[in-house]
């Protein structure tokens, strides 16, 4: 696409920050019987991105992590068959830097893992538009099923948002036929109104390039490298923004928090969020995923206790 496409801006949404965080606040508090949190962990572990992303990633260490993608605790999961239960389901995607992207691609051949690679220029997103445009189109050329971009966060909070716009129509063209998930990076937006612009922003002008199928599109909270990132509040900002595009289109937007969710918990009480923002619908990967690199474990961790009636060690799942 030539030249500079002017794209329609969305109306500021004012988020009311002490309800926003006193509702948020709320869902950590509900009480979960044991057969929905088994519930609860199986459809986590089934939503996650299983990252690396490091500069000390190599191709050994994806090829590792694609093993424990496809199967997460091939121990664990064979007591729970063996015990009449269902197995472990293989995690989302993995995700990678653009130049990993074909060594996860042969290693997770006909598993059904999805490849998401962040590009753009991760974390920073300070690049020339046309060198992070050639970023995503190399990471799907070499196979990426999902694209994790970040948007120039200097140009929004700069108030320059005909640009973030544009800049977000482009890269999902480049995108194809991939998904795109779209990183805001919260830690670096300061208030709740600038998130709930961002995401309001940030769907409206993926949108601009064509029709959209549900879960084509994504927003996602960080890069994992700021902090804060996935907090409640900041989710369920996001959650109301995309509740909001559906009402308005008929699109069903995914979403992604991602950075600071290690536990099991937190995990449980993002997914009752959901279920009370957004409705059933959106329990499912195509809608919902979070970014980890550790949540894994301790969600096996606690899948674990409940068949053992006792915690495993916090290494036992560690090892890919």
């Amino acid at each position: 696409m030539d030249g500079f496409r002017p794209i329609p801006l969305p109306a500021r949404r004012p988020v009311d920050t002490i309800m926003a965080m006193r509702r948020a606040d709320s869902f950590g508090k509900r009480s979960i019987k044991t057969t929905s949190k088994e519930y609860a962990l199986r459809l986590a572990i089934s939503m996650t991105d299983l990252t690396t992303l490091e500069g000390k990633d190599s191709p050994e260490k994806v090829r590792a992590l694609c093993r424990k993608a496809i199967a997460p605790a091939p121990l664990l999961d064979r007591a729970l068959v063996a015990a009449g239960g269902a197995p472990i389901p293989s995690v989302a995607a993995v995700c990678v830097y653009p130049n990993l992207v074909a060594v996860a691609r042969e290693a997770l051949a006909g598993s059904g893992v999805h490849i998401a690679s962040v590009a753009t220029g991760f974390p920073s997103g300070q690049f020339p538009l046309e060198v992070r445009l050639d970023d995503v189109r190399r990471a799907v050329g070499e196979g990426a099923d999902e694209i994790d971009m970040v948007i120039s966060r200097g140009a929004f909070l700069a108030g320059e948002y005909a640009l973030v716009a544009d800049e977000i129509a482009r890269v999902r063209e480049a995108c194809g036929a991939a998904h795109l998930k779209i990183i805001l990076e919260t830690g670096e937006l300061e208030t709740l109104d600038a998130v709930r612009h961002a995401s309001d922003l940030a769907i409206q002008a993926a949108l601009s390039t064509g029709p959209a199928k549900d879960g084509e599109v994504f927003i996602k909270t960080s890069t994992g490298k700021v902090t804060p990132a996935a907090t409640m509040p900041v989710v369920l900002v996001m959650l109301e923004a995309i509740r909001d595009a559906h009402r308005e289109t008929g699109v069903r937007i995914g979403m992604k928090p991602a950075g600071g969710i290690r536990a099991a918990k937190s995990a449980i009480a993002q997914l009752v969020m959901v279920h009370e923002t957004l409705g059933p619908d959106w329990l499912a990967p195509h809608l919902f995923r979070f970014g980890a690199s550790t949540l894994l474990n301790d969600l096996l961790r606690q899948l674990a206790r409940l068949r053992r009636g006792g915690y495993a060690a916090r290494d036992d799942f560690a090892e890919a």
